[in-house]
């Protein structure tokens, strides 16, 4: 059975709520998932049929070494529309660098609506091949262009990220959803898988931040 988390609470990836060792960790999928909250529209919305707004949340995976550190930061190239496009394969993990290099994390693609059930984005990484040089994988979400659309996590609903083995069997997930402590907030630090004492370990952080770029808070995990 699958483990519903608290803010701040950690578990042992590989053992179930019993403490028994169950979980395939061959390949673990970070599945990401929200919704947005109905607006209350008037008689002409529902008249005209009001379009629903849309919003682009983007998943993205920061691999830290030892120090806590990104120690990769990539490099920069030209994209196919002629615009400079960094940190490309390196060891971030994003909708313009969708596959780490060492082919052992990537990011399936970018979900601009939020629409449907069920995850919206997902992260798989392969945990046992995971390099030894990476002590830590940290889990942020952003809302692109949130402050000038001003859209925030205070408007998105039954957001969760859940962690799910090579078998399909869903070890944990945590889920959180907006109140009015999430308002102008529009990037959050979710959760960190780490490694502790040769076992992988996850950890539910539901931690918000003002800014709608992920290379803000980048900035705390470099060593420039």
């Amino acid at each position: 059975m699958a483990i519903n988390l608290q803010k701040g609470q950690t578990i042992d990836l590989r053992k179930n709520d019993k403490g028994e060792s169950v979980y395939d960790l061959s390949q673990v999928t970070i599945g990401l998932g929200w919704d947005v909250r109905q607006k209350q529209s008037g008689f002409l919305g529902k008249l005209f049929g009001g379009k629903e707004e849309e919003y682009d949340l983007d998943a993205i995976a920061f691999l830290l070494d030892s120090n806590g550190k990104v120690a990769n930061l990539g490099r920069t190239v030209q994209a196919q529309n002629g615009r400079q496009v960094g940190l490309y394969e390196g060891d971030v993990i994003f909708f313009n660098s969708l596959r780490h290099p060492s082919g052992h994390i990537w990011l399936t693609g970018d979900n601009r609506t939020g629409a449907g059930d069920g995850d919206d984005e997902q992260i798989i990484v392969k945990l046992n091949q995971l390099d030894q040089r990476y002590q830590k994988i940290l889990f942020v979400v952003s809302i692109y262009q949130g402050r000038q659309n001003n859209q925030h996590f205070g408007m998105v609903e039954n957001a969760f990220i859940r962690a799910v083995d090579a078998r399909g069997k869903e070890i944990a997930k945590y889920s959180l959803s907006g109140d009015a402590t999430m308002n102008g907030k529009c990037s959050m630090v979710f959760s960190e898988v780490y490694r502790h004492n040769g076992e992988w370990k996850f950890r539910a952080i539901g931690e918000p931040h003002n800014t709608d770029n992920f290379v803000d808070i980048l900035k705390n995990y470099t060593y420039q």
